[in-house]
Parts: C-alpha cells; structure tokens; sequence
C-alpha cells in the first residue's frame, strides 16, 4: 500500500500567514503540522508516500521534508499545477499511484488516533473505498455521511442544510485503484474543481462497496487561525511531558508540563504548562501561560503570552498581555510603557507591530 499526502493548496483562510508559506508548515506544538501526519503514515507501516505540493510552495516542503529519512519513508514530490480539487490531485498522482491500494491524506488534518484501525477495516471487507468519519455538533458545515447496515456508505452530501447524520468527512480516505476510473467519470464541480465526494458517490452509485470507519478520538482541521489554536492546545495537552533541558534560573518558576528546548533561557520569569518553548528562546522578566508554542530564537522581555503560536526568531517586548493569538516568523511586537491592552493577533512573517 502507497500514501498520497496533500500538501500543496493556497491556504487562503489562514492568510497572512499562508502568504509566505505552505499552510502544512504551520507549527502545531513547534512541529509542523505535517510532520504529525507523516508519523502517522510512517507508524501504519507505509514507506512509499506520495507528497502533492503546489508550484508556489513547493520547495518550502520539500525543505522540511527532504527524502523523509526521518521517518524512514521515501518521498516521491509531485507537482500539481493548479488547486484543481482532491480528485484532480490523485489524478496528477496516477503514475505513482499505478496500480496499487492508497492511503489519501490531507497534509493539513490532525486526529488522534494512528491509521492502522482504518486500513484493517479496509482490508478486511475487501472494499473499493473506505472513508474516516467523526460525530460532530454542525454536521451542516461539513461533507456528510449517510450510513447503511454494517456501515456501509449510502451516499455523500455536502454541506447539507438537513443533514442525515452528524457524521461528517474527515481528510483521510483509503482506495483501491478503481478510485481512478471513477474520478476518470465525473465532471467538474460548479467551483470549477474535481472533487473526490463525486468520485466516490460514482463508486457507491456503482455499488461497489465504499465502507466507513468512525473515530472516537478527535480530529482538527488547521485551516483556519481558531482551528489552528485549537490543534496547538490539544496536542500541548495530550502529548506533552515535562523535560526541561534549557537554563532556568534561581528566580524562574516552571509549573506543570512544560517542554524547554536546549540553549533556552529563562530570567525571572514564569513558565505554566502545558507549554513548549523551543532552542535558543530568551524569556526575561515575563509570563508564558499555558497552551503556548514559542518557536526557535524567540525573545519574550516584559511580557505576558497566553495560548499563543509564536514562530522562529520572533520579538515580544513590552506587551501587557498577548493571547490567542498567531504570530508568523521574524514578527516583532512592543508596545511603549504604561500600555494595558490585551492584544489578539495574526501576523505573517516580518511583520512589525509598535503600539
């Protein structure tokens, strides 16, 4: 079995940030957020992995994550030329894809739980096509799912205004190479894209069998700046376990499951988990609260930040309070003295904020 891993799109709901690079290379617990995915691929045992990437952001990917030796994967890059829908994307995929069963997965979605449930249901009822599902509380936001005895798919509806269940999509799919035949038969969508709900609903209305698998455990799509402050906090709150190899000084606190990278240093300053503060950070005379990423080569003077993304090499001085907020890399943000507004930003790479 192969994976296709989707990693290219515009990633226009998550702008500015997304102006400057790939969205799949946005941190989520100072990790990229494909980074999750491919261990996820890595732990199901697939080694041979398809990685689509977009002209414009391409090579940003290919840089994090080279040939995948880290994950002891070979990665094949394939260009797709234009955001022409999923369906289009396995099509710019067919050569490498031959003739083989596929694991499809959206770069940019994380869940927590490993794939190897949802291949086993695949193999074990010898289907075309098996989908990963999640209850949700707005099924009418998402693709849906209608579900048969023995759950096998009805049929797929997006977005529905009266949805027949609270099942809703999420980004990861297994295929059997008859998923190329149906995508061969259908048309564009109204918005112009092959989408891969038409592809599959072709497969269903084939009644070649399409089964579903549904997770207990969650699932997020980072698309959006909440839904991506939402990832940080889950994960900071499942997988991170105290280990403190950074300075901390006499005067410093760190409380709960805080993760210092080595050469962080910590001055006076209080630290409240679950927390990740990565190589090189200088906190000085401030606070980190809890559900914060601070990314490499940060310096945070005077501050307090609260359920924050912070990237690399950024510069915070001075700020009353900083929360949820997102901040892109090389972003400085100070504020003059006696200043006592909360602030709430999203800020692409270089930014500069005085206040």
């Amino acid at each position: 079995m192969k994976a296709l891993v989707l990693s290219g799109g515009r990633g226009n709901r998550l702008r500015p940030i997304t102006y400057t690079g790939a969205k799949q290379l946005v941190p989520v617990a100072n990790r990229p957020i494909l980074f999750y995915v491919l261990d996820n691929i890595a732990q199901a045992g697939i080694t041979d992995v398809g990685m689509i990437v977009s002209p414009e952001t391409g090579q940003g990917i290919r840089e994090a994550v080279g040939a995948g030796d880290p994950w002891s994967i070979k990665v094949h890059y394939i260009v797709q030329d234009r955001p022409g829908g999923l369906a289009h994307a396995v099509k710019s995929a067919r050569s490498f894809l031959g003739d083989s069963d596929f694991v499809m997965y959206l770069g940019d979605n994380l869940i927590g739980s490993r794939i190897d449930g949802f291949i086993r249901t695949f193999l074990n009822a010898n289907s075309d096509a098996v989908i990963l599902l999640k209850a949700v509380q707005e099924p009418s936001h998402f693709g849906v799912a209608e579900i048969g005895p023995a759950g096998r798919v009805i049929r797929l509806i997006e977005k529905p205004k009266e949805p027949p269940s609270n099942l809703a999509l999420v980004g990861v799919y297994v295929f059997s190479p008859k998923i190329h035949t149906a995508i061969d038969a259908i048309s564009p969508s109204p918005r112009g894209e092959l989408e891969i709900t038409d592809a599959i609903q072709r497969l269903i209305d084939w009644n070649l069998p399409v089964q579903s698998h549904v997770i207990e455990e969650w699932w997020l799509d980072t698309g959006k700046k909440d839904d991506l402050l939402a990832a940080n906090t889950v994960v900071l709150d499942e997988w991170i376990t105290r280990d403190i190899q950074g300075e901390v000084d006499a005067s410093s606190q760190v409380i709960g499951r805080v993760k210092i990278e080595r050469g962080a240093k910590l001055i006076r300053s209080k630290i409240r988990g679950p927390a990740v503060i990565g190589e090189r950070v200088v906190i000085k005379d401030s606070f980190v609260g809890p559900y914060s990423s601070i990314g490499n080569g940060t310096e945070i003077d005077q501050s307090v930040v609260e359920h924050c993304v912070v990237m690399e090499n950024c510069r915070i001085s001075n700020v009353e309070r900083l929360e949820d907020s997102v901040l892109g890399k090389n972003v400085e943000v100070t504020t003059h003295q006696g200043s006592h507004r909360a602030l709430r930003l999203l800020l692409g790479d270089d930014s500069k904020v005085e206040l």
